[in-house]
């Protein structure tokens, strides 16, 4: 009989409500039958495309003997981390307090109050290689709790006690010294010969190879930028990347980017995509455009919403098993592109007999010592090769739309159709930005989740910085000036719904559920952490609008942000970013058109690397709108019919000039 997930919205929730485990959502409803009870809470954090949280599952979750421990001993509740992204940083911090490291399934035991006495990510259902089992877990947990459970709920009072302990850092100015430091932690845990920061597993990490491609260009580091292209290279041949069907896994289970851990992410994608169309406009790679493009026309094939939103993720399983989907042998090849030409393909991509992931061949370019010279008639071949993959068991979507990640996708869309001069992708970011304008409750009333048509939860602080970034960028793409003026809306909330007195911003606003602490991030993860993100957000608009209170918000930002960095400011490149931006050389570019056309010669400005530069363009048409975002634009004019353009760098302004 089904639980009570069954009557939830979260496709991930959903797939536990068959489970013999009497699951309850995160809720008063769990938190009242666990105090009533005086029983412990068990608490599983995970989602969708997580391929060892559907190991757990099949191994525990749909055990008789797991279940029953669980239903007779604990109130079991399941949380969708996408879904409530505040109570996995609550709980991840809570895990990392407890083992020095965290992941995902997350795996806690809590007193009835919510405090954390154990913590963990996957684990097994039997004792294995040193590390305690699911089930003996759940049988010593339960006796201890009927023997002596105010010794447990000491010891969750005592780690939440610590968890609130935070020391506030003092604001410290901004300063290049802090970037160079960033720069040179992360050269330092370069892998020079794979690409990529660290050792295995290995995460792509698009914010910090962002952060590296703009300091290398405001200072002429080579060393740096040779970092970021040697990274963009490997990943591109390895198999991390969908050589058949484009887009990025999660991450890479080895140092060569080979064999990924199978699940695919829209933040990743989107964040990867940015990367590798930034890269292409510093230099003009060819490989750099084909990855971005064949990674954006992932997310508008496989993720795309009928209503112009894009779905969390695909799955990493096909029929239960990780990867099934992707892997090829040579026979299969042959039988779809025939004997000569299948055997050059497998050749080409490392699909041997043998094969190189459990007897079958993860496509691949690493060990083709021509790879950037693929035939061009290959790519006819890998989308035979796609067609015949879709016939096998399909990859299970996860079908939420989140605010903040679609935030992301939009950004990377709208800059994808200015550099790439792409009406697809132009379409399809104004699409976006209409379908979340349209359900999500801009910017009053912002929603976090959207999915099978109802909006839920309060919008967090990085739903609306990605929001109101991606809205910036869809400026630069099409000039209207309804982008610019809904992204000030949403940024004018941001001071009002979290702001910690201390300085920075909480995740959470100050009227949402209060849980053991009010999580506060300083330092991205995954993605980049709504506070790096709120100060690009602050200094953007300023230069943007040159409205005063965006100056004092993207200054008093920065300080907080560099505050924080502590002994490794690389923790939150993207932050670094903006950083970049407030101490080294910035422009603004104001054109003033004499008619609704956009001059060649500022598309030609656009399409060139220049992340000092922000551009604005003023048509009659549009005149009133922008003034109403920039007032200062409405003394700016064409010079003798034709269009004019007004540089300003470093506060001081230019006269007008009619060539570039």
């Amino acid at each position: 009989m089904p639980n009570r997930l069954q009557h939830e919205s979260s496709p991930y929730l959903r797939l536990h409500a068959d489970d013999p485990v009497d699951w309850y959502p995160w809720g008063a409803e769990a938190l009242e039958k666990a105090k009533r009870g005086n029983k412990a809470i068990f608490l599983s954090i995970g989602y969708m495309s997580c391929h060892w949280c559907h190991v757990m599952a099949r191994e525990s979750f749909t055990d008789a003997e797991v279940a029953a421990a669980l239903n007779r001993d604990y109130v079991a509740v399941k949380v969708d981390r996408e879904e409530r992204p505040d109570l996995d940083a609550v709980y991840m911090r809570a895990c990392v307090a407890m083992n020095g490291s965290g992941g995902w399934p997350m795996t806690l035991l809590l007193t009835p109050e919510g405090e954390p006495f154990f913590a963990a990510s996957y684990l097994a259902k039997q004792n294995r290689a040193g590390q305690i089992g699911l089930l003996p877990l759940l049988r010593a947990a339960a006796r201890k709790w009927r023997e002596d459970p105010e010794a447990l709920r000491r010891a969750g009072g005592e780690l939440t006690a610590l968890l609130r302990r935070s020391a506030e850092p003092s604001p410290e100015e901004p300063s290049s010294g802090r970037a160079e430091r960033a720069a040179k932690q992360l050269m330092d845990s370069f892998d020079a010969e794979y690409g990529g920061f660290g050792t295995a597993p290995k995460f792509p990490a698009p914010h910090q190879l962002l952060f590296l491609l703009r300091w290398a260009h405001a200072r002429g580091d080579r060393t740096a930028r040779a970092a970021v292209d040697k990274t963009l290279q490997q990943m591109a041949r390895g198999g991390i990347f969908d050589q058949i069907g484009g887009g990025f896994c999660r991450y890479s289970t080895d140092r060569e980017w080979l064999a990924p851990h199978f699940e695919k992410t829209l933040y990743d994608n989107a964040l990867l995509a940015l990367v590798y169309t930034e890269a292409w406009q510093d230099g003009h790679l060819a490989l750099y455009r084909s990855v971005a493009e064949r990674t954006l026309d992932w997310c508008l094939r496989e993720l795309r919403d009928e209503n112009g939103g894009f779905y969390s993720g695909q799955d990493a399983d096909s029929a239960g098993e990780e990867g099934a989907y992707y892997l090829f042998t040579p026979d299969e090849v042959k039988s779809v592109l025939g004997e000569s030409e299948g055997r050059g393909f497998c050749e080409c991509y490392d699909i041997t007999e043998e094969g190189n992931f459990r007897g079958k061949s993860i496509p691949n370019l690493l060990l083709n010592q021509r790879w950037q010279l693929v035939p061009e008639g290959y790519g006819l071949y890998r989308e035979k090769l796609r067609h015949f993959r879709r016939q096998r068991l399909p990859l299970a979507v996860d079908g939420k739309i989140l605010c903040g990640w679609n935030g992301l996708l939009l950004t990377a869309l709208a800059r994808a159709a200015r550099v790439f001069d792409s009406a697809v992708y132009l379409d399809a970011a104004q699409e976006l930005a209409a379908f979340l304008a349209r359900t999500m409750g801009a910017p009053e009333a912002l929603k976090a989740v959207c999915c099978a048509g109802k909006t839920r939860f309060a919008a967090r602080l990085d739903d609306f910085s990605f929001y109101a970034l991606g809205l910036l960028e869809l400026y630069r793409a099409d000039y209207d000036p309804k982008h610019l003026i809904l992204a000030a809306e949403l940024a004018g909330k941001i001071p009002e719904r979290f702001a910690d007195p201390a300085g920075g911003f909480f995740l959470t606003a100050a009227d949402d559920e209060k849980l053991i602490l009010r999580p506060k991030e300083t330092g991205d993860g995954a993605l980049p952490c709504g506070n790096s993100a709120a100060a690009v957000l602050f200094r953007r608009l300023w230069r943007l609008t040159a409205e005063e209170k965006w100056r004092e918000a993207s200054e008093k930002q920065l300080r907080f942000l560099c505050g924080g960095l502590g002994r490794y400011p690389a923790s939150a490149c993207f932050g670094l970013t903006a950083v970049l931006d407030a101490v080294e050389p910035a422009r603004e570019l104001l054109c003033a058109a004499p008619d609704e056309s956009v001059p060649e010669a500022l598309r030609a400005v656009e399409r060139r690397y220049a992340p000092e530069l922000e551009i604005l363009l003023k048509t009659p048409a549009r005149a009133a709108a922008l003034a109403q975002a920039a007032l200062f634009t409405e003394s700016c004019a064409p010079v003798g019919g034709k269009a004019a353009y007004y540089l300003c760098t470093g506060g001081s302004c230019q006269l007008p000039v009619t060539e570039i």
